[in-house]
């Protein structure tokens, strides 16, 4: 098979959480340990940090791996979703797996990805297993894809776990409650190993406490951190998770990482990494930019970063998922912008008819377009100099654009 064929495969035949929804979620880890055991149990051939949470989780494991590149380390990261390629999920020290590797990977262990019907994220999660022990690692940052407890990536004994907060997202899967969302996120705590939350929240505070007593192992906040450094990363948003990078640093034990490493690495993020989609500025007058913000923790922290803009007019090129509880988001959105509806290209994108009806009764108004692509020409033709454009709503809107 070539690359294409390969992920043609990947994507269609095998359910994909992000494109299709609910259909492939799984509730066990019984398919990624038959996998793992497939392997040669990779896992356990390299040292770890694992990175959860409902916001932040990405910027934080992108500023964890520059800093630990600072430092002199051969460092692996794994993050989802992708937003161009699917190789960006898979990278050693900022370079993205080769897409022959992927290839030669898939058809390796077809046989055996067909019969244990493998979803999308556990052939992925065992790719980057596989691959960052073969490349012999010395440490790999891996982002939790959903949840906590029972996601694919936890199965590794990792030297640190974090957390970064709890939101309301993905309820469907996770709990309609924060102590229940909690709870799925603090399934990546393992006995002994120091757990570092990114924001103390009361209520759900005791879930992690109990967890961390109950298994011995050593907690910290994060926000309990005075010092903060700059970092190449914009928006004011990105404090939280600089502190809870920091803190996941100094809870790691057996790697030396200097303060200079971490000033470094922090202000090198997206030199290092190749991190994109955050408070990303595509151009300049008019101002464009996106950010994959797409639940209400996560845009409230947008949206506050938004208001500090200067501008005459705000174009809003908007598209969502269809599973998004769209009353607990779209209260959240501006009333003074103009507003471009559209859908993602994915399957289990919201239809812009359904979008734009619900925003109106939020007070959101705008014309509807058949595709994102249309959407932003429309958008960058109707704006001025001194207008701003923003795009987002789904990580799927962002990647369409970028």
């Amino acid at each position: 098979m070539t690359y294409k064929e390969t992920l043609a495969w990947m994507f269609v035949q095998l359910p994909m959480f992000q494109r299709e929804g609910k259909v492939a979620f799984k509730k066990d880890l019984t398919n990624i340990l038959a996998f793992s055991k497939e392997l040669g149990f990779p896992e356990k051939k390299f040292k770890s940090i694992h990175v959860g949470g409902t916001n932040g989780k990405g910027s934080t494991s992108h500023m964890l791996a520059s800093i630990l590149q600072e430092a002199g380390y051969k460092v692996g990261l794994y993050t989802s979703p992708h937003l161009k390629n699917f190789t960006e999920r898979i990278r050693i020290n900022g370079q993205e797996i080769s897409e022959d590797k992927v290839t030669v990977f898939i058809q390796k262990n077809k046989n055996f990805l067909t019969a244990q019907k493998l979803s999308f994220f556990e052939m992925s999660v065992g790719l980057a297993f596989d691959y960052f022990a073969a490349e012999a690692v010395d440490i790999a940052i891996v982002e939790v894809g959903m949840g906590g407890r029972l996601d694919s990536t936890n199965i590794i004994r990792p030297e640190v776990a974090v957390i970064t907060n709890i939101g309301l997202d993905h309820t469907q899967f996770l709990g309609e409650t924060m102590p229940e969302i909690a709870f799925e996120k603090a399934g990546v705590i393992k006995e002994t190993t120091p757990i570092v939350i990114g924001e103390e929240q009361l209520l759900v505070k005791s879930v992690f406490l109990g967890k961390a007593s109950a298994g011995g192992a050593p907690l910290y906040f994060a926000s309990d951190i005075e010092e903060s450094y700059p970092t190449d990363l914009l928006g004011a948003y990105q404090k939280k998770n600089v502190k809870t990078a920091i803190a996941a640093i100094r809870a790691l034990q057996g790697f030396e990482v200097s303060e200079e490493a971490i000033k470094k690495g922090l202000l090198g993020v997206v030199k290092n990494t190749n991190l994109k989609g955050r408070w990303q500025i595509l151009q300049e007058a008019p101002k464009v930019l996106c950010d994959t913000a797409h639940n209400a923790a996560g845009l409230v922290e947008v949206f506050a970063q938004l208001q500090k803009e200067k501008y005459e007019r705000l174009h809003f090129v908007l598209g969502v998922v269809s599973d998004k509880k769209l009353e607990d988001i779209l209260p959240l959105f501006p009333s003074d912008a103009q507003y471009y509806f559209c859908k993602p290209d994915i399957p289990r994108g919201l239809s812009e008819t359904i979008l734009q009806e619900k925003a109106i009764e939020f007070g959101l108004f705008g014309a509807v377009y058949p595709s994102v692509k249309k959407a932003f020409e429309v958008a960058l033709l109707n704006a001025n100099q001194q207008d701003m454009i923003y795009v987002g709503g789904s990580t799927f809107v962002v990647a369409e654009i970028i």
